[in-house]
């Protein structure tokens, strides 16, 4: 029987850990230097994640406001929105509330939309769990605090967020494919990978 799939969307600022967060989750790596991400990147990973087997398809976007109208792209058919901010940084969870703001001005009201404060690892912390926690509290989102670099809270949210979305069939996603692959995007906005150095 073909696994049913959810299409997540990641959100937010540059450097706020978003690649790492993806990267952590579907191949149990972290590095110090990854690549900027030019668009959007893909990655996809089936869980089981208690009561049935799902295929995560997970879209990490850009947060250079140059490739914002890009990232605009990626929201149609999106079931579920993960905001990321970094908690040694205001800036960074005030222009998370912005993307929420977006989000729920492009996608379907019924998609889930999860807040995630990363770099919990850091010393320097400025965005306390509580007024992260109250925020997401107060706009009904779900709310994680996690490390990509440690791991902590990482799986945590993809299987959470597989529990409260309703899954689409598998011949949706393939229908859904087929519409993304004639996107005519230009490859160069594509993650071809320009280096830079910190965790995005």
């Amino acid at each position: 029987m073909d696994k049913p799939f959810l299409k997540l969307i990641m959100l937010g600022d540059c450097s706020v850990g978003k690649s790492s967060i993806v990267i952590k989750f579907s191949e149990d790596k972290f590095s110090e230097s990854v690549e900027s991400t030019v668009g959007a990147a893909f990655a996809s990973k089936s869980i089981f994640n208690g009561e049935k087997e799902i295929t995560l398809q997970i879209w990490d976007t850009a947060g250079q406001e140059r490739f914002h109208s890009l990232s605009l792209l990626y929201y149609r058919e999106t079931h579920g929105a993960i905001v990321v901010y970094d908690i040694t940084s205001k800036a960074s969870f005030e222009r998370a509330k912005l993307w929420i703001e977006e989000i729920r001005e492009n996608i379907d009201n019924k998609a889930q939309i999860a807040l995630v404060g990363n770099k919990i690892d850091k010393q320097k912390r400025i965005i306390s769990t509580e007024k992260g926690s109250n925020f997401a509290k107060g706009q009904g989102l779900l709310f994680f605090e996690t490390s990509a670099k440690t791991g902590f809270g990482v799986n945590k949210i993809f299987y959470e967020m597989s529990k409260v979305i309703e899954p689409k069939p598998i011949t949706a996603y393939e229908d859904y494919k087929s519409d993304t692959d004639n996107l005519n995007l230009d490859p160069n906005l594509l993650n071809e990978g320009s280096k830079k150095t910190g965790c995005c």
